[in-house]
C-alpha cells in the first residue's frame, strides 16, 4: 500500500538515519510505488536540505546523530520553536544556541522585522536565509557536525563582544538537582556563556529530557527565566521549575 506524501518523506528520513544511504529501487520497494515515484519523493527533502541526491539514490545531508535527533519528537519541537519565536519582538537582538529545536525558531520569524540573531547554530541558517528581515551573526570556532554548531575557544571569546535582550538555549537534559545540562562539557560551557550575555534566558526542551540530566551542567534552574516545553511535563518537575522562579509555557 502506498503511503501519503508526508509519511513517505518521514520514512525516507528514517531509512537514511538507520542506513546512511538508500537506492531509489529500495525506496520503491519499502514505500510502495514505482522507481520514478521514489525519485520524485526525494525532491522536496533535498530542497529542504535534509538529504543529498546521489547516482541512483540518496544520502543524508547531515551527521547521522543529528538526523536522528531531528526525527525525534518533531511535532513537539516545532510547536515549542513557534512559541519561542512569538517571544521575539521587532528590532530585537537575540542569541540562539545550537540544537534542532532552537534552529526551528528562525523558521517561524516570518513577519518579524529587523531581528538580529547571534548564533553558533549552522542548522538555523537553513531557515534564516529565506527571511530578508532577519540578520544573522554566526560566531567563529570549530565546526562540530554532530551538533551543526560552532564550538571551542574562538567561539567562547567572540561572545564577549555581544549583549542581547534574550538568549534561547537548547539542552540535553534537566533535573532539579543538576539544573539544565548538556552531554559534553565544551557544549555546556559555551551555552552557559551565551546565557550570560542576555538579559533574559529562555530554555527550549521537550518534556522527555526532564529527570534525565546530562553529563555537564549548563546553568541551575534559578538562572533561567522561562521554559517552553510540551504538555507532558510531569507536575513535580513543573513545580520544581516554578519554585525556582521559572515561568513555564506549555505548548499544545
Amino acid at each position: 500500500m502506498q503511503t501519503n506524501i508526508a509519511e513517505r518523506k518521514e520514512k525516507i528520513l528514517q531509512i537514511l538515519t538507520d542506513e546512511n544511504s538508500v537506492s531509489v529501487t529500495k525506496l520503491s520497494e519499502q514505500l510502495g510505488g514505482t522507481v520514478a515515484t521514489a525519485r520524485s519523493d526525494l525532491i522536496a527533502p533535498e530542497a529542504e536540505g535534509l538529504l543529498i541526491r546521489t547516482h541512483g539514490g540518496a544520502a543524508p545531508s547531515r551527521h547521522p546523530k543529528l538526523m536522528e535527533r531531528m526525527q525525534t519528537n518533531r511535532e513537539a519541537k516545532s510547536t515549542i520553536a513557534q512559541a519561542a519565536a512569538n517571544l521575539i519582538e521587532d528590532g530585537e537582538t537575540v542569541i540562539i544556541t545550537a540544537g534542532t529545536s532552537t534552529a526551528l525558531i528562525a523558521k517561524y520569524l516570518l513577519g518579524k522585522k529587523d531581528v538580529h540573531i547571534v548564533t553558533n547554530n549552522t542548522l538555523l541558517l537553513t531557515y534564516a536565509r529565506i527571511n530578508m528581515h532577519v540578520r544573522v551573526t554566526l560566531i567563529g570556532g570549530e565546526f562540530r557536525p554532530s551538533e551543526e554548531g560552532m564550538i571551542g575557544p574562538m567561539a567562547m571569546a567572540s561572545l564577549d563582544q555581544f549583549h542581547v535582550s534574550k538568549a534561547f538555549i537548547g539542552i540535553d537534559g534537566a533535573s532539579e538537582k543538576q539544573g539544565f545540562t548538556a552531554h559534553f562539557l565544551e557544549s555546556a560551557e559555551l551555552v552557559r556563556k551565551m546565557a550570560q550575555q542576555a538579559d533574559e534566558v529562555i530554555v527550549l526542551s521537550d518534556s522527555a529530557k526532564f529527570g534525565s540530566p546530562g553529563f555537564a551542567r549548563i546553568i541551575p534552574y534559578q538562572e533561567a527565566n522561562i521554559l517552553i516545553t510540551d504538555t507532558n511535563l510531569l507536575k513535580n518537575e513543573e513545580n520544581a521549575l516554578k519554585d525556582a522562579g521559572i515561568e513555564v509555557i506549555k505548548t499544545a
